[in-house]
């Protein structure tokens, strides 16, 4: 059985996974959950980069010691995997890439200065993380979110240090691997929300396609929460990946 490096968004931490861990490491695999540099007690990096964060990425699958892993990202953590994989192929053994994308859309752009003032501009204000969370989250689930999905995205968003998540905003205007996408060469999985209007399903698929032989499933009624939204559909669908390329 494969191991599972689980890796979070922008709002999150290893407590975005708290419905997967259990099931994975239950079926047999090594299920593991990271906090990214800045999150959740682990110091953060300076610069704040891609390819910072990418090295201490690179650590956290050394130390784990289990050979090549299968990286699951969602949303930011999806960035993360794929800047991993450009950069250290050989200690990764799949990817499934959750509500995210394959570029933001460059430091300089419109909606990139947009975005960056919509999620700091709360902050400058003098609100709080958990100010941001009672308001931003609701707006990111689906038509078939769980009963306390955003409540737990709310609980986690609130504990992210404010100067990481200054950080962190920033950091994701900077990511673009499109050119990468066609020399993707492992197992991969996209899995998309047809009610995510951050990372839009048919963004995804476009993304999808551009991967030799990668999978895409939408799940239905399902927001840019994802794991947290539809816990039960999320594992059902990575299960089912990793069961297919005996993972």
């Amino acid at each position: 059985m494969s191991t599972l490096l689980f890796l979070h968004g922008v709002g999150g931490s290893r407590a975005v996974w708290d419905r997967q861990l259990p099931c994975f490491n239950a079926r047999g695999h090594r299920a593991v959950a990271w906090d990214q540099p800045g999150y959740g007690g682990v110091p953060p990096v300076e610069p704040y980069d891609l390819e910072r964060i990418a090295e201490a990425l690179c650590r956290k699958i050394e130390a784990l010691g289990a050979g090549p892993v299968v990286l699951v990202g969602h949303s930011m953590g999806g960035f993360i995997a794929q800047e991993g994989y450009a950069r250290f192929p050989q200690l990764i053994q799949a990817l499934v890439l959750c509500f995210t994308s394959a570029a933001f859309g460059g430091t300089g752009s419109e909606f990139a200065r947009q975005f960056i003032a919509a999620r700091l501009g709360p902050l400058d204000q003098g609100k709080s993380m958990a100010d941001i969370a009672a308001r931003l989250m609701p707006t990111m689930r689906g038509a078939r979110s769980i009963p306390g999905g955003i409540e737990q995205a709310e609980r986690v968003m609130a504990a992210v240090p404010p100067g990481t998540y200054r950080k962190a905003v920033q950091l994701l205007t900077t990511f673009d691997r499109r050119a990468q996408l066609p020399g993707i060469r492992v197992p991969t999985l996209l899995i998309a929300g047809s009610d995510d209007r951050t990372a839009p399903a048919q963004v995804m698929e476009r993304m999808a396609a551009k991967i030799p032989g990668a999978e895409f499933v939408t799940l239905a009624g399902c927001g840019h929460l994802g794991p947290m939204d539809q816990p039960e559909a999320f594992n059902e669908t990575l299960r089912g990946f990793l069961e297919r390329h005996a993972l």
